[in-house]
């Protein structure tokens, strides 16, 4: 099943609603970074691969805005890890 992830950059906020649900990856933007507070999956949509699909998005669009990808979020961390490329730039 593919997702739509939206963007709420007033909110701070990257968001799929899906089966009555919200899942979303919040972050706060400093100067020259994207830093991923808080990711979290409703266990109801959980194991459809949608935190990392939301991660991933937030650090694509880091990336396109020149800004480096940080994690203060658990999971953000361990993805980040898992993708060494996002970190490289």
């Amino acid at each position: 099943m593919e997702y739509e992830v939206k963007h709420d950059e007033e909110r701070h906020v990257f968001f799929i609603d899906t089966d009555g649900y919200r899942a979303y990856a919040e972050y706060v933007r400093t100067d020259s970074g994207l830093d991923i507070i808080h990711t979290i999956v409703p266990a109801e949509i959980g194991g459809r691969g949608i935190a990392a699909l939301l991660v991933k998005t937030a650090y694509d669009y880091a990336r396109k805005n020149g800004l480096k990808p940080v994690a203060t979020c658990a999971y953000a961390a361990v993805w980040l890890k898992r993708h060494p490329e996002y970190l490289a730039d």
